[in-house]
């Protein structure tokens, strides 16, 4: 039997992220994940080395290369619209859900099981809150690129989402934007 779930996810390149700015340069929803998985790595790395953290590393992984997963099917909404009122927030998640669950339909019925905490995450669990952390550094870090090319689309997004990090109290996330999140405002001859 033809499972279309792989070739649904390889389209995560083809989602533009940031639609309603102009972008200097264009991010898409895979290379998006890649970072969010690179971040997400660092931050659980972060907490289980300097806060005694018990954070499960591969699922931290995997919850960040599929937390963008269902828009592959929804597309993606802009933060303003998306959370622009309680109904279209809840609304928005019932869409979401339903695409991740069209999405374990295109899998084998023998490996859906595995894909069930993927894409239909538990919320409450540490590590998803690592990966929406990580989520929201990846965004204040494309905002910095950006900035640093001169556009000022992106100004009030820097300052909502730096507020939004900062609230979130995790020592981990104070450590990245401290020791990393700086050196994206650096030209690559500076970093050497």
């Amino acid at each position: 039997m033809q499972s279309h779930f792989y070739a649904y996810m390889a389209r995560m390149k083809l989602i533009r992220r940031w639609s309603l700015q102009r972008n200097t340069r264009e991010e898409n929803d895979q290379e998006h994940s890649l970072q969010v998985a690179m971040i997400s790595h660092a931050l659980a790395l972060i907490a289980n080395r300097r806060y005694g953290g018990k954070l499960d590393m591969e699922k931290v992984m995997l919850l960040a290369i599929y937390h963008e997963a269902p828009e592959v099917i929804t597309g993606d909404v802009a933060t303003p619209i998306k959370y622009f009122n309680p109904g279209i927030r809840d609304a928005f998640r019932d869409i979401e859900r339903m695409a991740s669950e069209k999405l374990l339909e295109y899998l084998p019925e023998d490996l859906r099981d595995a894909y069930v905490p993927l894409l239909l995450p538990d919320e409450s669990a540490p590590e998803w809150r690592v990966v929406k952390a990580a989520d929201r550094i990846s965004a204040y870090l494309k905002c910095l690129e950006e900035e640093g090319y001169g556009n000022g689309e992106f100004l009030a997004a820097k300052q909502n989402i730096a507020a939004s990090i900062e609230a979130l109290g995790m020592p981990e996330v104070d450590d990245f934007m401290r020791e990393f999140a700086p050196s994206f405002r650096l030209p690559l001859d500076a970093l050497n």
